[in-house]
């Protein structure tokens, strides 16, 4: 992975951890400058819209830790389960974990 990519990353995770654990106005603005820059960052490198960036990158909130799924094949009379997606395409069901 390029450093840039994990310099935006950092700054991501921590404007998304001081977002969640500040009170205080004016550390919520720094924190959101921060989030923004890291957005700014992934834009210009990777050249997807502004906009995009932010809706992929800066939608968690909370303190930033892993997420891990499990996806698992059910088989019944020959069928299979399949879960239905909030963006309408279908999936293996999956557990988080």
């Amino acid at each position: 992975m390029e450093e840039w990519i994990k310099w935006a990353m950092e700054l991501q995770a921590i404007a998304q951890a001081g977002l969640a654990y500040t009170d205080g106005v004016y550390d919520r603005e720094r924190y959101e400058r921060l989030r923004e820059i890291s957005a700014e960052i992934m834009s210009k490198k990777t050249e997807l819209s502004l906009e995009k960036v932010k809706d992929i990158f800066c939608n968690e909130t909370g303190y930033q830790t892993p997420k891990i799924d499990t996806r698992a094949v059910i088989f019944k009379d020959d069928k299979i389960l399949l879960t239905h997606e909030n963006d309408g395409t279908w999936s293996l069901p999956r557990w988080l974990v």
